[in-house]
Protein backbone atom coordinates (compact mmCIF):
# COMPACT_ATOMS: atom_id res chain seq x y z
CA UNK A 1 0.00 0.00 0.00
CA UNK A 2 1.37 3.40 -0.97
CA UNK A 3 1.57 6.30 1.48
CA UNK A 4 -1.39 7.97 -0.27
CA UNK A 5 -3.50 4.80 -0.11
CA UNK A 6 -2.55 4.29 3.53
CA UNK A 7 -3.44 7.85 4.46
CA UNK A 8 -6.88 7.73 2.83
CA UNK A 9 -7.49 4.33 4.42
CA UNK A 10 -6.62 5.84 7.78
CA UNK A 11 -8.96 8.78 7.17
CA UNK A 12 -11.78 6.41 6.23
CA UNK A 13 -11.16 4.44 9.42
CA UNK A 14 -11.35 7.67 11.41
CA UNK A 15 -14.57 8.58 9.64
CA UNK A 16 -13.42 11.94 8.38
CA UNK A 17 -12.09 13.79 5.37
CA UNK A 18 -8.50 14.94 5.06
CA UNK A 19 -6.79 18.28 4.64
CA UNK A 20 -4.35 18.69 1.75
CA UNK A 21 -2.10 21.72 2.28
CA UNK A 22 -0.43 23.32 -0.74
CA UNK A 23 2.70 25.45 -0.47
CA UNK A 24 5.32 26.35 -3.04
CA UNK A 25 8.85 24.99 -2.69
CA UNK A 26 11.31 27.81 -2.05
CA UNK A 27 8.69 30.36 -0.97
CA UNK A 28 9.83 32.75 0.42
CA UNK A 29 13.22 30.97 0.40
CA UNK A 30 14.35 27.36 0.57
CA UNK A 31 15.23 27.35 4.28
CA UNK A 32 11.92 28.87 5.33
CA UNK A 33 9.98 26.67 2.94
CA UNK A 34 11.60 23.62 4.52
CA UNK A 35 10.49 24.79 7.97
CA UNK A 36 6.97 25.37 6.68
CA UNK A 37 6.73 21.95 5.02
CA UNK A 38 8.23 20.08 7.95
CA UNK A 39 5.69 21.62 10.33
CA UNK A 40 2.60 20.98 8.24
CA UNK A 41 1.75 17.51 9.62
CA UNK A 42 1.90 18.70 13.23
CA UNK A 43 -0.31 21.64 12.29
CA UNK A 44 -2.93 19.24 10.93
CA UNK A 45 -2.20 18.62 7.24
CA UNK A 46 -2.94 15.02 6.23
CA UNK A 47 -1.28 15.29 2.80
CA UNK A 48 1.12 17.87 1.40
CA UNK A 49 0.93 19.27 -2.11
CA UNK A 50 4.23 20.94 -2.98
CA UNK A 51 4.37 23.35 -5.88
CA UNK A 52 7.31 23.15 -8.25
CA UNK A 53 8.16 26.80 -9.04
CA UNK A 54 7.68 27.73 -12.68
CA UNK A 55 7.80 30.97 -14.63
CA UNK A 56 4.46 30.46 -16.40
CA UNK A 57 1.97 28.73 -14.06
CA UNK A 58 -1.00 29.18 -16.35
CA UNK A 59 -3.60 27.34 -14.25
CA UNK A 60 -2.78 29.35 -11.14
CA UNK A 61 -4.18 32.61 -9.90
CA UNK A 62 -2.19 35.63 -8.69
CA UNK A 63 -1.45 34.22 -5.23
CA UNK A 64 0.23 31.05 -6.46
CA UNK A 65 1.88 32.89 -9.35
CA UNK A 66 3.44 35.31 -6.87
CA UNK A 67 4.59 32.42 -4.70
CA UNK A 68 6.40 30.92 -7.71
CA UNK A 69 8.02 34.26 -8.49
CA UNK A 70 9.17 34.68 -4.88
CA UNK A 71 10.59 31.16 -4.92
CA UNK A 72 12.40 31.60 -8.24
CA UNK A 73 13.81 34.94 -7.08
CA UNK A 74 15.19 33.22 -3.98
CA UNK A 75 16.97 30.63 -6.15
CA UNK A 76 14.50 27.74 -6.11
CA UNK A 77 15.03 25.02 -8.71
CA UNK A 78 13.54 21.61 -9.42
CA UNK A 79 16.59 19.94 -7.93
CA UNK A 80 16.27 22.00 -4.75
CA UNK A 81 12.58 21.11 -4.59
CA UNK A 82 13.49 17.43 -4.63
CA UNK A 83 16.13 18.07 -1.96
CA UNK A 84 13.43 19.66 0.19
CA UNK A 85 11.31 16.52 -0.20
CA UNK A 86 14.25 14.32 0.75
CA UNK A 87 14.91 16.43 3.84
CA UNK A 88 11.27 16.11 4.86
CA UNK A 89 11.19 12.38 4.16
CA UNK A 90 14.22 11.78 6.39
CA UNK A 91 12.06 12.92 9.33
CA UNK A 92 8.59 11.81 8.22
CA UNK A 93 7.96 8.45 6.58
CA UNK A 94 4.18 8.54 6.60
CA UNK A 95 2.83 11.88 5.32
CA UNK A 96 2.28 11.75 1.55
CA UNK A 97 3.88 14.44 -0.61
CA UNK A 98 2.48 15.23 -4.05
CA UNK A 99 4.41 17.46 -6.43
CA UNK A 100 2.24 19.83 -8.42
CA UNK A 101 3.43 21.79 -11.43
CA UNK A 102 4.09 21.92 -15.13
CA UNK A 103 5.91 19.65 -17.52
CA UNK A 104 8.57 22.06 -18.78
CA UNK A 105 10.96 21.73 -15.79
CA UNK A 106 10.57 17.95 -15.87
CA UNK A 107 11.32 17.82 -19.58
CA UNK A 108 14.30 20.08 -19.04
CA UNK A 109 15.73 17.81 -16.36
CA UNK A 110 15.01 14.67 -18.36
CA UNK A 111 12.05 12.42 -17.70
CA UNK A 112 13.94 9.35 -16.53
CA UNK A 113 16.28 11.41 -14.36
CA UNK A 114 13.34 13.24 -12.80
CA UNK A 115 11.41 10.07 -11.96
CA UNK A 116 14.50 8.44 -10.48
CA UNK A 117 15.26 11.52 -8.37
CA UNK A 118 11.62 11.87 -7.29
CA UNK A 119 11.47 8.24 -6.18
CA UNK A 120 14.74 8.56 -4.26
CA UNK A 121 13.54 11.75 -2.57
CA UNK A 122 10.29 10.15 -1.44
CA UNK A 123 7.69 11.74 -3.72
CA UNK A 124 4.36 9.92 -3.68
CA UNK A 125 2.39 11.52 -6.49
CA UNK A 126 2.46 13.98 -9.37
CA UNK A 127 -0.10 16.52 -10.57
CA UNK A 128 1.14 17.88 -13.90
CA UNK A 129 -1.40 20.50 -14.82
CA UNK A 130 -0.54 20.94 -18.49
CA UNK A 131 -0.41 17.24 -19.39
CA UNK A 132 -3.86 15.92 -20.36
CA UNK A 133 -4.45 12.16 -20.09
CA UNK A 134 -3.82 11.70 -23.81
CA UNK A 135 -0.36 13.24 -23.47
CA UNK A 136 0.99 11.87 -20.17
CA UNK A 137 1.84 8.33 -21.27
CA UNK A 138 5.58 8.97 -21.41
CA UNK A 139 5.49 10.25 -17.84
CA UNK A 140 2.94 7.79 -16.51
CA UNK A 141 4.84 4.63 -17.48
CA UNK A 142 8.08 5.38 -15.58
CA UNK A 143 6.15 6.96 -12.70
CA UNK A 144 3.93 3.93 -12.16
CA UNK A 145 6.96 1.66 -12.38
CA UNK A 146 8.60 3.77 -9.66
CA UNK A 147 5.51 3.61 -7.47
CA UNK A 148 4.58 7.27 -7.99
CA UNK A 149 0.90 8.03 -8.49
CA UNK A 150 -0.34 10.09 -11.42
CA UNK A 151 -3.11 12.25 -9.99
CA UNK A 152 -5.57 13.57 -12.53
CA UNK A 153 -7.77 16.64 -12.52
CA UNK A 154 -11.52 16.70 -13.14
CA UNK A 155 -13.45 19.93 -13.49
CA UNK A 156 -17.07 21.12 -13.66
CA UNK A 157 -16.84 20.70 -17.43
CA UNK A 158 -15.68 17.06 -17.21
CA UNK A 159 -18.79 15.28 -18.38
CA UNK A 160 -19.70 11.58 -18.39
CA UNK A 161 -18.15 11.11 -21.82
CA UNK A 162 -14.82 12.64 -20.74
CA UNK A 163 -14.51 11.19 -17.23
CA UNK A 164 -13.40 7.65 -18.28
CA UNK A 165 -10.41 9.13 -20.13
CA UNK A 166 -9.49 11.16 -17.05
CA UNK A 167 -9.68 8.10 -14.81
CA UNK A 168 -7.78 5.76 -17.15
CA UNK A 169 -4.36 5.26 -15.57
CA UNK A 170 -5.08 7.62 -12.67
CA UNK A 171 -4.09 6.57 -9.16
CA UNK A 172 -3.75 7.93 -5.64
CA UNK A 173 -6.77 10.21 -5.68
CA UNK A 174 -8.78 12.31 -8.11
CA UNK A 175 -8.42 16.08 -7.75
CA UNK A 176 -11.75 17.77 -8.45
CA UNK A 177 -11.38 21.43 -9.41
CA UNK A 178 -14.45 22.98 -7.81
CA UNK A 179 -14.70 26.07 -10.03
CA UNK A 180 -13.96 26.93 -13.61
CA UNK A 181 -10.95 29.19 -13.94
CA UNK A 182 -7.70 29.68 -12.06
CA UNK A 183 -6.75 28.88 -8.48
CA UNK A 184 -8.14 31.17 -5.82
CA UNK A 185 -10.57 32.87 -8.21
CA UNK A 186 -13.81 32.19 -6.33
CA UNK A 187 -15.25 30.22 -3.42
CA UNK A 188 -16.80 26.83 -4.16
CA UNK A 189 -20.50 26.15 -3.66
CA UNK A 190 -20.64 23.08 -1.41
CA UNK A 191 -24.05 21.98 -2.72
CA UNK A 192 -22.85 22.11 -6.32
CA UNK A 193 -19.64 20.31 -5.35
CA UNK A 194 -21.63 17.61 -3.54
CA UNK A 195 -23.63 16.84 -6.68
CA UNK A 196 -20.48 16.74 -8.81
CA UNK A 197 -18.61 14.49 -6.39
CA UNK A 198 -21.62 12.18 -6.15
CA UNK A 199 -21.73 11.89 -9.93
CA UNK A 200 -17.98 11.24 -10.15
CA UNK A 201 -18.08 8.59 -7.44
CA UNK A 202 -20.54 6.56 -9.49
CA UNK A 203 -17.60 5.83 -11.79
CA UNK A 204 -14.49 6.66 -9.78
CA UNK A 205 -13.16 4.26 -7.13
CA UNK A 206 -10.41 6.66 -6.06
CA UNK A 207 -10.79 9.12 -3.19
CA UNK A 208 -11.89 12.55 -4.41
CA UNK A 209 -10.12 15.64 -3.11
CA UNK A 210 -11.65 19.04 -3.85
CA UNK A 211 -9.66 22.23 -4.29
CA UNK A 212 -9.64 25.76 -5.75
CA UNK A 213 -11.14 28.62 -3.75
CA UNK A 214 -11.20 27.09 -0.25
CA UNK A 215 -9.91 29.76 2.15
CA UNK A 216 -11.61 29.47 5.52
CA UNK A 217 -12.19 26.74 8.12
CA UNK A 218 -15.92 27.01 7.41
CA UNK A 219 -15.42 26.45 3.68
CA UNK A 220 -13.04 23.57 4.37
CA UNK A 221 -15.63 21.99 6.68
CA UNK A 222 -18.35 22.33 4.05
CA UNK A 223 -16.20 20.57 1.46
CA UNK A 224 -15.08 17.93 3.97
CA UNK A 225 -18.72 16.92 4.39
CA UNK A 226 -19.05 16.02 0.70
CA UNK A 227 -15.54 14.92 -0.38
CA UNK A 228 -12.68 12.75 0.84
CA UNK A 229 -10.34 15.72 1.26
CA UNK A 230 -10.25 19.51 1.01
CA UNK A 231 -7.28 21.14 -0.72
CA UNK A 232 -6.15 24.62 0.34
CA UNK A 233 -3.40 26.50 -1.48
CA UNK A 234 -3.90 30.16 -2.35
CA UNK A 235 -4.89 31.07 1.19
CA UNK A 236 -1.69 29.51 2.53
CA UNK A 237 0.70 31.12 0.06
CA UNK A 238 -1.05 34.43 0.75
CA UNK A 239 0.06 34.04 4.36
CA UNK A 240 3.66 33.72 3.17
CA UNK A 241 3.28 36.79 0.98
CA UNK A 242 1.84 38.85 3.84
CA UNK A 243 4.61 37.94 6.29
CA UNK A 244 7.34 40.47 7.00
CA UNK A 245 9.89 37.93 8.26
CA UNK A 246 10.61 34.23 7.67
CA UNK A 247 9.56 33.39 11.23
CA UNK A 248 6.26 35.16 10.69
CA UNK A 249 5.71 33.23 7.45
CA UNK A 250 6.14 29.92 9.28
CA UNK A 251 3.83 30.99 12.10
CA UNK A 252 1.14 32.35 9.80
CA UNK A 253 1.02 29.27 7.56
CA UNK A 254 0.99 26.78 10.42
CA UNK A 255 -1.64 28.82 12.26
CA UNK A 256 -3.99 28.82 9.27
CA UNK A 257 -3.41 25.09 8.65
CA UNK A 258 -4.31 24.40 12.27
CA UNK A 259 -7.57 26.35 11.93
CA UNK A 260 -8.39 24.67 8.61
CA UNK A 261 -7.69 21.25 10.10
CA UNK A 262 -10.04 22.01 12.99
CA UNK A 263 -12.70 22.92 10.43
CA UNK A 264 -12.19 19.70 8.48
CA UNK A 265 -12.24 17.58 11.63
CA UNK A 266 -15.44 19.25 12.81
CA UNK A 267 -17.22 17.95 9.72
CA UNK A 268 -17.37 14.30 10.79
Amino acid sequence: MSRIEARFAQLKKEGRAGLVAFVTAGDPDMATAARIVEGLPAAGADLIELGMPFTDPMADGPAVQLSSLRALKSGATLNKTLELVARFRAKDQTTPIVLMGYYNPIHNKGLEAFIAAAKQAGVDGLIIVDLPPEEDGALRGPAVKAGIDIIRLATPTTDAARLPAVLEGASGFLYYVSITGITGAAAPDADVVAKAVGRIKQTCKLPVAVGFGIRTPEQAAAIARVADAAVVGSALVNEVGAAKTPDEAVTRVHGLVQRLAEGVRSAR
